[in-house]
């Protein structure tokens, strides 16, 4: 299930998807315990592959570190991980457009802001 809080998310759940668009693999990512924004992870998940993030609530902090690194954020996301998966790559899940503001403070890397997130 979607976590609520993107900060206070224990792991991601990553997907490999082919050419058509199909799931090929699915693995899960233990996120570090570093400050609620998780701004160390997005240099990582890109080095892996990742393009793309559902997230359930989340702040524009964490949400401009992730589009540095060439990771679309896509907020407003609950439920069965899985399925939200299939919805996003079938083209019918949208962005709620709603950023968690709850939590949010500075910092001592860069000035980044605290989230709430999945």
């Amino acid at each position: 299930m979607v976590d609520g809080h993107f900060g206070h998310c224990e792991y991601f759940t990553i997907y490999t998807v082919d050419e058509k668009q199909n799931i090929v693999h699915e693995e899960n990512y233990n996120s570090s315990a570093e400050c609620g924004c998780k701004s160390g992870l997005a240099g990582v998940l890109k080095q892996i592959g990742v393009t793309s993030m559902l997230a359930g609530g989340i702040g524009q902090g964490a949400i401009n570190v992730l589009n540095q690194h060439g990771i679309e954020v896509l907020r407003g996301c609950s439920g069965d991980v899985r399925k939200l998966a299939e919805e996003y790559l079938k083209g019918t899940l949208a962005d709620s457009g709603e950023t968690c503001h709850q939590h949010e403070h500075h910092h001592g890397h860069g000035g980044h802001k605290g989230e709430c997130h999945p």
